[in-house]
C-alpha cells in the first residue's frame, strides 16, 4: 500500500504495529525535515498509533499547551498525540488545519478516522473479513486485498450528472470516503460517525459586520501567515485573477517578494491563455515567476498520467494543467498556496448572478421570455473561446424557469441529464445531495457548492494533481475563521448588482491594481470542445459506443450518439458532456474493466 502512495510522501517511510493494528505512512517532509518527524507516531506507552496527512496550523499553540509531553520531533503532526491523550476525540475538533488522520487506541481497541472541515485531504476505507483498511487514495485499497470490487451504480449515475461523486460514495460499492468534518470510530463493538463541523449551522444567524472589508482583510492576512509556515520553500499558484493575486499580495506583505515564488499556466491557444495576467501581477508584486506553457501534446501526456495513476474518474479537465503546473512548481518549492474556496464562500460563479436574474426573468411577461429564448437560440455556436457569452446564455435559457435546485444542477452539471435512462433519473432523486432549505437562492447555491462541488470536485482535483508531483497544496480561503465569517455573511455582500465576490474584490482593491481586482472570472480551462473533435476523436469513437457502458443501464445510447453528432457538426457545444463520458470510459477501462 505504501508503494502505491509513495508519490504523496517520497521523503520518509515507516510502519508501526501493536497487537491488533498496523499503521504505515509515506511522508512529505514540510515541518521538521529530519527523520525524527517521520510517521507513524506513538505515545510513550506504545498503545496509541497516529498517522496524519496534511498540516496542523495551530501546532505551536498545542506544543506550548503540552510543554511537558516528551516530543521526539518538531513536527506539527506529533502535537495531536498529547491533545488526544488529554481530550480524546473531542480534542480533534480543536485542530486548525487540513488533515486526514487515523488514530488507533489500543486501550479501547478503537480506530478513529477523521478529516478536516473543508475536506482538503482525502481518506478512504473499506471493511474486509473483520478488518478495516484505510488509505489516502483508492488505488491503495484496490491492491490491498484480492477480493472482487463491485461497482456502485448510484455513484456512477451521480458522476454522470455532476461530474464527481459526492461523499461518502466512491465508484466501488465496498470503498467509502470519510466525510469532511467528521470522525468515524470503529471497534469490535461496532462503528459510529460524529459530525463535528456542520456548515449549515454557520449560516443560520446572518451577520452584517460594521466593517466587513477590514474584518475580512484581517482574517485573510492571519490565514496566509499561518499557511506560510514551513521548513521548505513555498510558492503560490496564480492566474492573474483576484483570488490568487490577493493571496500573493498578502504573502509578499508578510515575508517579502524575495521569498515568494509564483506559478501560472500558459496555453498555446490564446483564447484560453491567462498567463500574461499572472505575469503582470508577478511584476507588480516583485515575485519570482514561472509560467508553464501547455499545448495539446503536453495535455495529452498529462491525461495519460492522470488516467493511469488516479483510481477515481475526474471530469474536471483543469486537472490536466494543474498537474503540469504542480510538476513544474515541485522543481522549486514543496508547498503551494491556491485559491480554492473563494468562489463558493464569497459568490464568484456566474451561476450565482444567474440565480439573481432568474428571479426577475420568471416574473417577466411570457412574450418577453419567448422573445429572449428565440434570440438566444439563434446565436452561432462558439468552440474557440473559453466560456463564450453564447454558451452562458444558452445554459441560462435551458433551465432558467426550473425550480432553483434543478436549475442549479443544470447550470453546474455535465449536461448529461438528457442522456440518462428514466430508471437512472428516478434513482438519482433518492441519492443526489439535497439542496439547502434556508436563505435566498444565492445563499442556498453557495452553501450547496461548498458542501459538494468544492469538496468532491475542486479539492479532489487539486489534491490528486499536486500530490502526483509530491507537492502539498494549501488553501488559505478555507481557513476555519475565514470560512465561518463567509458562511454567516448576507448574500448581498457576495453578489451585488452585476458584481460577483463584491466583498472580496473590495479587499483586493487595497492591495492590487483595480484592473486585477475587477477582472472577470476566467478560471483554469482546457479547450476540450476542439480537442474532442481533433486529437481525441479516435478515443471518443473507440470508447463511447454503448458496448463499453451498456450493462450499467444508465444512459440512452441514441442520445449519446446525437450529442457526439451535434458536437462534431458544430450545431452545439456538448464538450462538457462528452468529456465526462470519456473520462468515465477511460476510468472503467483502466480501473474497473472486470467490474
Amino acid at each position: 500500500m505504501g508503494r502505491m502512495l509513495r508519490h504523496r510522501g517520497p521523503d520518509g517511510h515507516g510502519t508501526e504495529a501493536v497487537e491488533t493494528a498496523v499503521f504505515g505512512a509515506e511522508r512529505l517532509r514540510v515541518i521538521d525535515p529530519s527523520p525524527a518527524g517521520d510517521q507513524p507516531f506513538t505515545d510513550p506507552s506504545g498503545q496509541i498509533l497516529l498517522v496524519l496527512n496534511g498540516a496542523i496550523y495551530n501546532a505551536p499553540d498545542l506544543r506550548a499547551r503540552y510543554a511537558t509531553f516528551p516530543f521526539r520531533s518538531r513536527s506539527d503532526v506529533e502535537t495531536v498525540l498529547p491533545l488526544y491523550l488529554d481530550r480524546g476525540c473531542a480534542g480533534i475538533e480543536e485542530l486548525d488545519g487540513m488533515f486526514a488522520l487515523a488514530i488507533y487506541d489500543g486501550r479501547k481497541q478503537e480506530l478513529i478516522l477523521g478529516r478536516d472541515r473543508a475536506g482538503e485531504k482525502p481518506l478512504f476505507y473499506r471493511s474486509f473479513q473483520n478488518e478495516v483498511w484505510f488509505a489516502s487514495e483508492v488505488q491503495a485499497l484496490l491492491d490491498a486485498t484480492t477480493c472482487h470490487h463491485t461497482l456502485d451504480t448510484a455513484a456512477i449515475g451521480e458522476f454522470l450528472v455532476l461530474g464527481y461523486v459526492p461523499e461518502p460514495r466512491t465508484m466501488f460499492a465496498d470503498i467509502r470516503k470519510v466525510e469532511a468534518g467528521t470522525l468515524k470510530v470503529m471497534s469490535p463493538r461496532g462503528q459510529s460517525t460524529k459530525e463535528y463541523w456542520n456548515p449549515d449551522s454557520e449560516t443560520h444567524d446572518k451577520k452584517y459586520p460594521s466593517q466587513p472589508i477590514d474584518d475580512l482583510e484581517s482574517l485573510l492576512t492571519r490565514s496566509v501567515a499561518k499557511q506560510l509556515t514551513a521548513d521548505v520553500p513555498i510558492g503560490i499558484f496564480t492566474s492573474g485573477g483576484v483570488d490568487s493575486s490577493l493571496l500573493a499580495a498578502l504573502a509578499v506583505h508578510l515575508v517579502g517578494p524575495e521569498r515568494v515564488r509564483t506559478f501560472s499556466v500558459g496555453f498555446a491557444d490564446r483564447a484560453y491563455d491567462e498567463s500574461r495576467h499572472a505575469q503582470a501581477v508577478a511584476r507588480y508584486l516583485g515575485t519570482r515567476h514561472e509560467s508553464v506553457r501547455t499545448d495539446e501534446r503536453s495535455l495529452s501526456e498529462s491525461l495519460r498520467t492522470v488516467v493511469d495513476r488516479i483510481a477515481e474518474p475526474i471530469a474536471d479537465p483543469a486537472v490536466l494543467p494543474t498537474y503540469l503546473l504542480a510538476r513544474t512548481a515541485r522543481d522549486h518549492v514543496t508547498v503551494a498556496l491556491s485559491g480554492e474556496g473563494a468562489d463558493e464562500l464569497f459568490g464568484g460563479y456566474p451561476t450565482y448572478l444567474g440565480h439573481r436574474v432568474a428571479a426577475w426573468y420568471t416574473k417577466s411577461p411570457g412574450w418577453l421570455r419567448g422573445s429572449l429564448r428565440q434570440m438566444v437560440e439563434t446565436l452561432p455556436v462558439c468552440h474557440r473561446r473559453k466560456v463564450s457569452l453564447e454558451y452562458l446564455l444558452k445554459r441560462f435559457a435551458t433551465a432558467v424557469e426550473e425550480p432553483v435546485y434543478q436549475r442549479h444542477l443544470s447550470w453546474f452539471g455535465t449536461g448529461l441529464g438528457v442522456a440518462l435512462t428514466a430508471e437512472c433519473r428516478a434513482s438519482l432523486e433518492e441519492t443526489l445531495p439535497r439542496f439547502p432549505s434556508g436563505g435566498d437562492d444565492v445563499e442556498r447555491a453557495t452553501l450547496f457548492d461548498y458542501r459538494t462541488y468544492l469538496r468532491d470536485n475542486l479539492l479532489t482535483k487539486v489534491d490528486r494533481a499536486t500530490m502526483l508531483s509530491s507537492l502539498e497544496a494549501r488553501a488559505p480561503y478555507l481557513d476555519t475563521d475565514v470560512t465561518r465569517f463567509a458562511l454567516a455573511l448576507d448574500s448581498s455582500l457576495k453578489v451585488r448588482g452585476s458584481t460577483t465576490k463584491w466583498l472580496l474584490k473590495n479587499v483586493a482593491r487595497r492591495w492590487l491594481p483595480r484592473t486585477v481586482a475587477n477582472r472577470r472570472k476566467g478560471g483554469l480551462s482546457v479547450p476540450i470542445a476542439q480537442w474532442l473533435n481533433g486529437g481525441l476523436r479516435e478515443d471518443v469513437d473507440r470508447l463511447l459506443p454503448t458496448a463499453r457502458l451498456e450493462h450499467l443501464d444508465l444512459i440512452q445510447p441514441a442520445v449519446i450518439q446525437q450529442l457526439v453528432r451535434e458536437h462534431r457538426t458544430g450545431r452545439a457545444n456538448h464538450g462538457r458532456a462528452i468529456w465526462t463520458l470519456l473520462m468515465l470510459a477511460y476510468w472503467k477501462e483502466r480501473w474497473a474493466a472486470e467490474g
